[in-house]
C-alpha cells in the first residue's frame, strides 16, 4: 500500500484526514482517511486537518474516525 502524504504544498507529513468541499452548501467536512484516492478530496496530515481554516460563513463537520474493536484473542 502506498503512504499517502499531506495535500498542503511543502508538507511531506503521512495523511491521517480527508478533506472534502460541499461548494452548494458553503461546507467543508474533515474524516478519517479515505480508503481511497478520491479526485475530489484532499488528504491532510493530523497538524493541517487541526488547523484548518475556511472561509467566513462556511461551517466545517468534523467526523471522527470510527471506534477501534478490540482484537478477540483465543482463550
Amino acid at each position: 500500500m502506498d503512504v499517502r502524504i499531506c495535500s498542503k504544498v511543502a508538507c511531506g507529513a503521512g495523511a491521517s484526514a480527508t478533506l472534502t468541499y460541499d461548494y452548494a452548501d458553503s461546507m467543508v467536512v474533515v474524516g478519517p482517511l479515505s480508503t481511497r484516492v478520491e479526485p475530489h478530496g484532499y488528504d491532510l496530515c493530523a497538524r493541517h486537518a487541526a488547523t484548518l481554516r475556511v472561509p467566513r460563513g462556511w461551517q466545517v463537520i468534523r467526523r471522527d474516525p470510527p471506534p477501534r474493536t478490540p482484537d478477540r484473542t483465543p482463550s
